[in-house]
């Protein structure tokens, strides 16, 4: 009886050739039952997501389980040559360790990210209905989620933001606490701008103004953001009832100034004023920076933030592996312990079980 996991990731594959194995999410719950008809596996999950796509199983044979896996992702997607190259695969405490790293975030492009565990949940999930999973997958799964937050409740793995876009909406809820009543100005419409007020957007920013010297695509960009539109010649008129600037144009000098700031801080009444600039060259001279009450960002003061973060994430990777060989540790005892009645049980079961015959929808 044989844990394994094969695929590919971020790190193995380009995403060209992530983009041709991935799965559509309406239909991953038919491609893992059609994988079982197509290989000797007990029990099978799928995750696919935009950096990775893998096949955990359980299996009596290693060779045969993995062969017809790989054979299965090459006619599933109709491919006419062999990813084989870019495809890795793990074994029994290995395929366990990957799987748990995976669900910490310490296997992503970004390390420590957390979206990958919705999206391993989701997996299992569309696996279980499927009637895929059992005795194994399950409780392996569930050992995942359960080292994933273990590990992030007790380490900073998962700790400061590690994108411009991010960094600039902690430092907009450290100035202003609820970010639902701050309006925010996009001036320029480029794509960081518009991931940055996205990213705002996100934390419950209220109104957003898009300006920019074409007009359509301010209206484009507004119109994403569900915001308003205003003309470049409008942004001073805006400019006093704004709480946060995000600047991103292609001018070739600073459009805000500290000469044209302080007469528009005077009708703020001293509230405070984010400035964000993510061009280069910059928009907004560094001298606002000196005014009160207004607190100036570019894109290097960013970019450092992010690197700090990152390196901080960095050293939390030991603290994370020490947890992770720990829930690794008590699956493979509670594994072990039951393997001779689990292999008995698929002997027994394997013409009657939902571990053979995926055709059930409820988890065996």
């Amino acid at each position: 009886m044989n844990l394994i996991v094969i695929g590919l990731n971020h790190r193995s594959a380009p995403v060209e050739v992530r983009e041709r194995l991935a799965f559509a999410a309406g239909g991953l719950g038919e491609a893992t039952r059609a994988l079982l008809n197509a290989a000797p596996l007990h029990e099978a999950a799928i995750l696919s997501t935009c950096n990775r796509v893998e096949i955990y199983c359980l299996a009596t044979s290693a060779a045969e389980a993995t062969q017809a896996a790989r054979q299965f992702l090459h006619d599933h997607h109709k491919l006419t040559d062999s990813v084989d190259a870019y495809l890795y695969e793990h074994h029994d405490q290995e395929c366990i360790q990957h799987l748990l790293e995976v669900a910490c975030g310490l296997d992503s492009m970004v390390l420590g990210e957390t979206e990958i565990l919705g999206q391993v949940k989701d997996a299992y999930q569309v696996a279980q209905q499927a009637g895929a999973t059992g005795v194994v997958l399950n409780r392996l799964f569930q050992k995942a989620f359960s080292a994933a937050k273990h590990i992030r409740s007790s380490t900073a793995i998962t700790r400061g933001s590690t994108s411009v876009g991010t960094v600039a909406v902690d430092l907009a809820g450290k100035i202003f606490g609820n970010l639902g009543k701050c309006t925010v100005m996009v001036i320029g419409t480029g794509e960081m701008s518009g991931a940055t007020a996205r990213a705002l957007q996100s934390r419950g920013a209220g109104t957003i103004l898009v300006c920019s010297r074409t007009h359509e695509r301010a209206e484009a960009l507004a119109t994403q953001l569900q915001g308003r539109a205003i003309s470049y010649d409008q942004w001073p008129t805006e400019f006093p009832a704004v709480d946060i600037v995000i600047s991103s144009t292609a001018a070739p000098h600073p459009i805000v100034t500290k000469e044209k700031l302080i007469p528009l801080m005077k009708t703020r009444r001293q509230r405070p004023l984010f400035l964000i600039d993510i061009a280069v060259p910059r928009d907004i001279e560094r001298a606002c920076g000196e005014l009160e009450s207004v607190y100036l960002y570019d894109i290097d003061d960013l970019q450092q933030i992010a690197r700090e973060n990152m390196t901080a994430r960095e050293r939390e990777i030991a603290a994370c592996q020490v947890l992770i060989a720990q829930h690794l540790q008590r699956f493979a005892i509670w594994l072990e312990s039951n393997r001779t009645a689990l292999e008995e049980r698929y002997r027994k079961r394997t013409d009657a079980s939902p571990l053979s015959k995926p055709v059930h929808t409820h988890a065996s």
